[in-house]
Protein backbone atom coordinates (compact mmCIF):
# COMPACT_ATOMS: atom_id res chain seq x y z
CA UNK A 1 0.00 0.00 0.00
CA UNK A 2 0.99 3.66 -0.23
CA UNK A 3 1.70 5.53 2.99
CA UNK A 4 3.24 8.78 4.18
CA UNK A 5 6.55 8.00 5.89
CA UNK A 6 8.93 10.03 8.03
CA UNK A 7 12.44 10.23 6.56
CA UNK A 8 14.13 12.99 8.59
CA UNK A 9 13.68 16.52 9.87
CA UNK A 10 11.28 18.33 7.51
CA UNK A 11 11.43 15.31 5.21
CA UNK A 12 8.46 13.03 4.61
CA UNK A 13 7.62 10.96 1.54
CA UNK A 14 4.87 8.71 0.23
CA UNK A 15 6.26 5.21 -0.19
CA UNK A 16 5.04 1.70 -0.88
CA UNK A 17 5.00 -0.25 2.40
CA UNK A 18 3.61 -3.65 3.42
CA UNK A 19 -0.15 -3.85 3.87
CA UNK A 20 -1.29 -4.17 7.49
CA UNK A 21 -2.65 -7.56 8.53
CA UNK A 22 -4.62 -8.99 11.43
CA UNK A 23 -2.02 -9.64 14.14
CA UNK A 24 -4.32 -10.27 17.11
CA UNK A 25 -7.85 -11.70 17.11
CA UNK A 26 -9.14 -8.36 18.47
CA UNK A 27 -7.81 -6.41 15.43
CA UNK A 28 -9.55 -5.07 12.38
CA UNK A 29 -8.00 -3.66 9.22
CA UNK A 30 -9.71 -0.68 7.62
CA UNK A 31 -9.47 0.97 4.22
CA UNK A 32 -8.82 4.66 4.84
CA UNK A 33 -11.23 7.04 3.11
CA UNK A 34 -10.01 10.27 4.73
CA UNK A 35 -7.05 11.16 6.91
CA UNK A 36 -5.89 14.55 8.13
CA UNK A 37 -2.66 16.32 8.99
CA UNK A 38 -2.71 17.46 12.61
CA UNK A 39 -0.75 20.29 14.19
CA UNK A 40 0.79 17.61 16.41
CA UNK A 41 2.21 15.98 13.28
CA UNK A 42 4.26 19.13 12.72
CA UNK A 43 6.11 18.43 15.98
CA UNK A 44 7.29 15.18 14.38
CA UNK A 45 8.21 17.07 11.22
CA UNK A 46 10.35 19.55 13.14
CA UNK A 47 11.27 18.65 16.75
CA UNK A 48 10.60 15.05 17.78
CA UNK A 49 12.59 13.31 15.03
CA UNK A 50 15.04 11.62 17.44
CA UNK A 51 12.17 9.38 18.56
CA UNK A 52 11.28 8.31 15.01
CA UNK A 53 12.91 5.94 12.54
CA UNK A 54 13.13 6.39 8.78
CA UNK A 55 10.11 4.72 7.24
CA UNK A 56 7.73 5.18 10.17
CA UNK A 57 4.18 5.71 8.92
CA UNK A 58 2.66 8.92 10.28
CA UNK A 59 -0.86 10.11 10.95
CA UNK A 60 -3.42 9.80 13.72
CA UNK A 61 -6.62 11.36 12.34
CA UNK A 62 -8.29 8.72 10.21
CA UNK A 63 -11.56 7.12 9.22
CA UNK A 64 -12.62 4.51 6.73
CA UNK A 65 -14.38 1.22 6.08
CA UNK A 66 -13.72 -2.11 7.81
CA UNK A 67 -12.23 -4.69 5.43
CA UNK A 68 -10.94 -7.50 7.68
CA UNK A 69 -12.09 -8.57 11.13
CA UNK A 70 -10.27 -10.61 13.77
CA UNK A 71 -11.89 -13.72 15.22
CA UNK A 72 -12.64 -12.13 18.61
CA UNK A 73 -14.11 -8.84 17.35
CA UNK A 74 -17.75 -8.68 18.42
CA UNK A 75 -19.19 -5.32 17.33
CA UNK A 76 -17.76 -4.75 13.85
CA UNK A 77 -18.03 -6.42 10.48
CA UNK A 78 -16.73 -5.79 6.97
CA UNK A 79 -18.41 -2.79 5.39
CA UNK A 80 -18.88 -0.85 8.63
CA UNK A 81 -17.86 2.79 8.41
CA UNK A 82 -15.69 3.83 11.35
CA UNK A 83 -13.73 6.76 12.75
CA UNK A 84 -10.56 5.93 14.68
CA UNK A 85 -9.69 7.78 17.92
CA UNK A 86 -5.96 8.51 17.98
CA UNK A 87 -5.68 6.92 21.44
CA UNK A 88 -5.37 3.13 21.59
CA UNK A 89 -6.98 1.88 24.79
CA UNK A 90 -8.59 -1.27 26.19
CA UNK A 91 -11.77 0.24 27.64
CA UNK A 92 -11.82 -1.87 30.80
CA UNK A 93 -8.69 -1.19 32.91
CA UNK A 94 -8.58 1.02 36.04
CA UNK A 95 -7.78 4.14 33.98
CA UNK A 96 -10.19 3.49 31.12
CA UNK A 97 -13.08 2.94 33.54
CA UNK A 98 -12.39 6.45 34.84
CA UNK A 99 -12.41 7.97 31.36
CA UNK A 100 -8.63 8.38 31.27
CA UNK A 101 -8.05 6.41 28.09
CA UNK A 102 -4.74 8.20 27.42
CA UNK A 103 -3.45 6.51 30.56
CA UNK A 104 -4.70 3.02 29.61
CA UNK A 105 -2.84 0.44 31.68
CA UNK A 106 -3.07 -2.15 28.91
CA UNK A 107 -1.31 -0.09 26.20
CA UNK A 108 0.77 2.16 28.47
CA UNK A 109 4.40 2.53 27.33
CA UNK A 110 6.14 1.86 30.61
CA UNK A 111 9.61 1.57 29.10
CA UNK A 112 9.42 5.29 28.29
CA UNK A 113 7.26 6.23 31.28
CA UNK A 114 4.62 7.33 28.77
CA UNK A 115 0.89 6.88 28.53
CA UNK A 116 -1.28 4.88 26.14
CA UNK A 117 -0.10 4.02 22.65
CA UNK A 118 -0.98 6.44 19.85
CA UNK A 119 -1.08 5.96 16.09
CA UNK A 120 1.92 7.28 14.17
CA UNK A 121 3.52 9.05 17.13
CA UNK A 122 7.09 7.98 17.90
CA UNK A 123 8.63 5.24 20.00
CA UNK A 124 7.50 7.13 23.12
CA UNK A 125 3.96 6.02 22.30
CA UNK A 126 4.48 2.56 20.88
CA UNK A 127 5.78 3.13 17.31
CA UNK A 128 2.33 2.13 16.02
CA UNK A 129 1.97 2.66 12.24
CA UNK A 130 -0.26 5.63 11.53
CA UNK A 131 -3.21 6.33 9.31
CA UNK A 132 -1.85 8.62 6.58
CA UNK A 133 -2.00 5.55 4.41
CA UNK A 134 -4.32 3.45 2.31
CA UNK A 135 -5.00 1.00 5.15
CA UNK A 136 -4.66 0.82 8.92
CA UNK A 137 -4.60 -1.95 11.52
CA UNK A 138 -6.79 -1.06 14.50
CA UNK A 139 -5.90 -2.95 17.71
CA UNK A 140 -8.56 -3.71 20.34
CA UNK A 141 -11.02 -2.68 17.68
CA UNK A 142 -14.26 -3.08 19.61
CA UNK A 143 -13.21 -0.09 21.74
CA UNK A 144 -11.00 1.77 19.24
CA UNK A 145 -13.10 1.87 16.07
CA UNK A 146 -16.20 4.03 16.50
CA UNK A 147 -18.96 3.00 14.10
CA UNK A 148 -20.77 5.84 12.29
CA UNK A 149 -23.47 6.07 9.65
CA UNK A 150 -23.09 6.16 5.89
CA UNK A 151 -25.27 9.17 5.10
CA UNK A 152 -23.07 12.14 6.05
CA UNK A 153 -19.79 13.13 4.36
CA UNK A 154 -16.43 12.25 5.91
CA UNK A 155 -15.86 15.82 7.14
CA UNK A 156 -18.76 15.40 9.57
CA UNK A 157 -17.02 12.51 11.31
CA UNK A 158 -13.28 12.67 10.60
CA UNK A 159 -12.47 15.21 13.32
CA UNK A 160 -13.92 12.91 15.99
CA UNK A 161 -10.57 11.12 15.71
CA UNK A 162 -8.74 13.92 17.55
CA UNK A 163 -9.22 17.65 17.17
CA UNK A 164 -12.92 17.96 18.02
CA UNK A 165 -12.78 15.90 21.25
CA UNK A 166 -9.45 17.61 22.03
CA UNK A 167 -11.14 21.00 21.81
CA UNK A 168 -14.13 19.73 23.81
CA UNK A 169 -11.84 18.47 26.56
CA UNK A 170 -9.92 21.76 26.50
CA UNK A 171 -13.10 23.74 27.11
CA UNK A 172 -14.35 21.25 29.71
CA UNK A 173 -11.05 21.48 31.59
CA UNK A 174 -11.25 25.30 31.39
CA UNK A 175 -14.14 25.08 33.88
CA UNK A 176 -15.75 28.33 32.79
CA UNK A 177 -18.28 29.97 35.08
CA UNK A 178 -21.73 30.69 33.67
CA UNK A 179 -21.41 33.61 31.28
CA UNK A 180 -17.63 33.55 31.62
CA UNK A 181 -15.10 34.84 29.12
CA UNK A 182 -12.89 32.26 27.37
CA UNK A 183 -9.47 33.25 26.04
CA UNK A 184 -8.03 31.12 23.24
CA UNK A 185 -4.39 31.21 22.22
CA UNK A 186 -3.87 29.88 18.69
CA UNK A 187 -6.50 29.57 15.97
CA UNK A 188 -5.25 26.46 14.23
CA UNK A 189 -7.75 23.61 13.88
CA UNK A 190 -8.02 22.88 17.62
CA UNK A 191 -8.21 26.56 18.52
CA UNK A 192 -10.95 27.09 15.93
CA UNK A 193 -13.04 24.36 17.52
CA UNK A 194 -12.26 25.57 21.06
CA UNK A 195 -13.65 28.98 20.14
CA UNK A 196 -16.72 27.55 18.41
CA UNK A 197 -17.46 25.25 21.35
CA UNK A 198 -17.11 28.16 23.74
CA UNK A 199 -19.60 30.20 21.71
CA UNK A 200 -21.94 27.19 21.38
CA UNK A 201 -21.98 26.90 25.18
CA UNK A 202 -22.90 30.55 25.53
CA UNK A 203 -19.56 32.12 26.40
CA UNK A 204 -17.84 35.19 25.05
CA UNK A 205 -14.59 34.16 23.33
CA UNK A 206 -11.51 36.31 22.76
CA UNK A 207 -8.71 34.68 20.75
CA UNK A 208 -5.17 35.55 19.67
CA UNK A 209 -3.41 34.40 16.48
CA UNK A 210 -0.86 36.01 14.13
CA UNK A 211 -2.39 34.64 10.89
CA UNK A 212 -5.07 36.84 9.26
CA UNK A 213 -6.90 33.96 7.53
CA UNK A 214 -7.29 32.15 10.83
CA UNK A 215 -8.65 35.25 12.53
CA UNK A 216 -11.15 35.78 9.71
CA UNK A 217 -12.38 32.19 9.96
CA UNK A 218 -12.84 32.54 13.73
CA UNK A 219 -14.75 35.79 13.36
CA UNK A 220 -17.39 33.96 11.29
CA UNK A 221 -18.36 32.21 14.53
CA UNK A 222 -18.62 35.29 16.73
CA UNK A 223 -15.11 35.01 18.13
CA UNK A 224 -13.24 38.24 18.87
CA UNK A 225 -9.91 37.60 17.14
CA UNK A 226 -6.81 39.64 18.00
CA UNK A 227 -3.44 39.75 16.26
CA UNK A 228 -0.41 38.42 18.13
CA UNK A 229 1.25 41.75 18.85
CA UNK A 230 3.55 42.93 21.61
CA UNK A 231 0.56 44.29 23.51
CA UNK A 232 -1.57 41.12 23.22
CA UNK A 233 -1.55 40.73 27.02
CA UNK A 234 -2.82 44.28 27.47
CA UNK A 235 -5.48 43.76 24.81
CA UNK A 236 -6.80 40.64 26.53
CA UNK A 237 -7.01 42.49 29.82
CA UNK A 238 -8.54 45.61 28.26
CA UNK A 239 -11.36 43.53 26.78
CA UNK A 240 -12.13 41.90 30.13
CA UNK A 241 -12.45 44.86 32.52
CA UNK A 242 -8.74 44.74 33.27
CA UNK A 243 -8.94 41.31 34.91
CA UNK A 244 -8.22 38.94 32.01
CA UNK A 245 -10.37 36.05 30.77
CA UNK A 246 -11.94 33.73 33.33
CA UNK A 247 -10.21 30.81 31.63
CA UNK A 248 -7.61 30.49 28.86
CA UNK A 249 -7.09 27.52 26.53
CA UNK A 250 -3.58 27.28 25.09
CA UNK A 251 -4.05 25.56 21.72
CA UNK A 252 -0.47 26.27 20.57
CA UNK A 253 2.02 24.13 22.45
CA UNK A 254 5.74 23.61 22.31
CA UNK A 255 6.54 25.43 19.03
CA UNK A 256 4.99 28.79 19.84
CA UNK A 257 6.01 31.99 18.06
CA UNK A 258 8.22 34.47 19.87
CA UNK A 259 10.63 32.23 21.81
CA UNK A 260 13.94 32.52 19.92
CA UNK A 261 16.12 31.12 22.70
CA UNK A 262 14.14 27.91 23.13
CA UNK A 263 13.70 27.69 19.36
CA UNK A 264 17.48 27.79 18.92
CA UNK A 265 17.87 25.10 21.59
CA UNK A 266 15.30 22.86 19.86
CA UNK A 267 17.09 23.31 16.54
CA UNK A 268 20.47 22.57 18.09
CA UNK A 269 19.24 19.35 19.67
CA UNK A 270 17.92 18.31 16.27
CA UNK A 271 21.47 18.38 14.90
CA UNK A 272 22.74 15.85 17.44
CA UNK A 273 22.96 12.10 16.79
CA UNK A 274 19.66 10.48 17.75
CA UNK A 275 20.95 8.71 20.87
CA UNK A 276 22.41 11.91 22.27
CA UNK A 277 19.40 13.98 21.18
CA UNK A 278 17.07 11.59 23.01
CA UNK A 279 19.17 11.92 26.16
CA UNK A 280 19.10 15.71 26.00
CA UNK A 281 15.37 15.87 25.27
CA UNK A 282 14.45 13.52 28.11
CA UNK A 283 16.67 15.25 30.69
CA UNK A 284 16.98 18.90 29.65
CA UNK A 285 14.48 19.47 26.82
CA UNK A 286 12.86 22.88 26.49
CA UNK A 287 9.59 24.07 24.99
CA UNK A 288 8.90 27.46 23.46
CA UNK A 289 6.83 28.95 26.25
CA UNK A 290 5.62 32.27 24.84
CA UNK A 291 2.02 31.05 24.43
CA UNK A 292 2.03 29.38 27.84
CA UNK A 293 3.39 32.50 29.51
CA UNK A 294 0.77 34.63 27.75
CA UNK A 295 -1.89 32.25 29.09
CA UNK A 296 -0.52 32.51 32.64
CA UNK A 297 -0.17 36.28 32.39
CA UNK A 298 -3.58 36.99 30.91
CA UNK A 299 -5.88 34.67 32.88
CA UNK A 300 -7.67 36.45 35.69
CA UNK A 301 -6.85 35.80 39.32
CA UNK A 302 -8.48 32.59 40.45
CA UNK A 303 -8.93 31.51 36.83
CA UNK A 304 -8.04 28.34 34.94
CA UNK A 305 -5.49 27.64 32.22
CA UNK A 306 -6.31 24.59 30.09
CA UNK A 307 -3.54 23.16 27.90
CA UNK A 308 -4.61 21.48 24.67
CA UNK A 309 -1.37 22.22 22.82
CA UNK A 310 1.31 19.54 23.17
CA UNK A 311 4.24 20.20 25.50
CA UNK A 312 7.24 17.89 25.82
CA UNK A 313 9.94 19.77 27.75
CA UNK A 314 11.35 18.49 31.03
CA UNK A 315 13.29 21.59 32.09
CA UNK A 316 10.79 24.35 31.32
CA UNK A 317 10.98 27.36 33.65
CA UNK A 318 7.54 28.32 35.00
CA UNK A 319 6.52 31.55 36.78
CA UNK A 320 5.62 29.77 40.00
CA UNK A 321 5.49 32.89 42.18
CA UNK A 322 2.93 34.50 39.91
CA UNK A 323 0.90 31.30 39.47
CA UNK A 324 0.76 30.75 43.22
CA UNK A 325 -0.02 34.38 43.94
CA UNK A 326 -2.81 34.51 41.34
CA UNK A 327 -4.23 31.16 42.51
CA UNK A 328 -4.28 29.78 38.97
CA UNK A 329 -5.64 26.29 38.26
CA UNK A 330 -3.87 24.36 35.47
CA UNK A 331 -5.35 21.34 33.68
CA UNK A 332 -3.75 19.53 30.77
CA UNK A 333 -3.13 16.29 28.93
CA UNK A 334 -3.62 14.32 25.75
CA UNK A 335 -7.27 14.04 24.88
CA UNK A 336 -9.19 11.07 26.26
CA UNK A 337 -11.06 10.82 22.96
CA UNK A 338 -13.33 7.90 23.80
CA UNK A 339 -14.45 9.69 26.99
CA UNK A 340 -16.06 12.54 25.03
CA UNK A 341 -17.59 10.84 21.98
CA UNK A 342 -21.08 10.47 23.42
CA UNK A 343 -21.17 14.24 23.99
CA UNK A 344 -19.80 15.41 20.65
CA UNK A 345 -21.26 12.90 18.17
CA UNK A 346 -24.79 14.39 18.42
CA UNK A 347 -23.37 17.82 17.55
CA UNK A 348 -21.55 16.37 14.55
CA UNK A 349 -24.71 14.67 13.31
CA UNK A 350 -26.96 17.68 13.94
CA UNK A 351 -28.24 18.85 10.50
CA UNK A 352 -27.50 22.47 11.47
CA UNK A 353 -23.80 21.64 12.03
CA UNK A 354 -23.55 23.95 15.08
CA UNK A 355 -19.76 23.63 15.37
CA UNK A 356 -19.12 24.11 11.66
CA UNK A 357 -17.27 20.83 11.21
CA UNK A 358 -17.77 21.21 7.46
CA UNK A 359 -16.27 24.69 7.56
CA UNK A 360 -12.69 23.92 8.58
CA UNK A 361 -10.95 22.10 5.72
CA UNK A 362 -9.03 24.48 3.47
CA UNK A 363 -7.12 21.85 1.46
CA UNK A 364 -8.34 18.39 0.41
CA UNK A 365 -5.76 16.64 -1.75
CA UNK A 366 -4.63 13.12 -2.71
CA UNK A 367 -2.34 11.30 -0.29
CA UNK A 368 0.49 11.54 -2.81
CA UNK A 369 0.64 15.31 -2.17
CA UNK A 370 1.13 14.92 1.57
CA UNK A 371 4.79 16.07 1.61
CA UNK A 372 3.82 19.32 -0.10
CA UNK A 373 0.98 19.82 2.38
CA UNK A 374 3.20 19.27 5.43
CA UNK A 375 5.43 22.11 4.27
CA UNK A 376 2.48 24.36 3.43
CA UNK A 377 0.77 23.70 6.76
CA UNK A 378 3.94 24.31 8.75
CA UNK A 379 4.57 27.62 7.00
CA UNK A 380 0.90 28.66 7.30
CA UNK A 381 0.88 29.68 3.65
CA UNK A 382 -1.95 29.97 1.10
CA UNK A 383 -4.59 30.13 3.81
CA UNK A 384 -3.79 26.60 4.97
CA UNK A 385 -5.71 25.83 8.16
CA UNK A 386 -6.70 22.17 7.85
CA UNK A 387 -5.53 19.55 5.34
CA UNK A 388 -7.43 16.34 4.57
CA UNK A 389 -5.74 13.65 2.49
CA UNK A 390 -7.61 11.15 0.32
CA UNK A 391 -5.76 7.85 -0.27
Amino acid sequence: MRALTWQGKRSVSVETVPDPVIEEPTDVVIRITSTAICGSDLHLYEVLGPFLSAGDVLGHESMGVVEEVGAEVRTLQPGDRVVIPFVIACGHCFMCRRGLTTQCETTQNRAHDSGASLYGYTELYGSVPGGQAERLRVPLADFNAHKVGHDLPDERYLFLSDILPTAWQGVSYADLPEGGVLGVLGLGPVGQFVGRIGRHLGHRVVAVDPVPERRLMAERYGIEALDLTEDALDQLRDRTDGRGPDSVVDAVGLEAHGAPGAGFAQAAVGLLPDALAKKVMTTAGLDRLSALNLAFGSVRRGGTVSLSGVYAGVADPLPMRSLFDKQVTIRMGQCNVQRWLDEVVPLVEDPSDPLGVQDLVTHRVPLERAPEMYELFQKKEKGCIKVVLTP
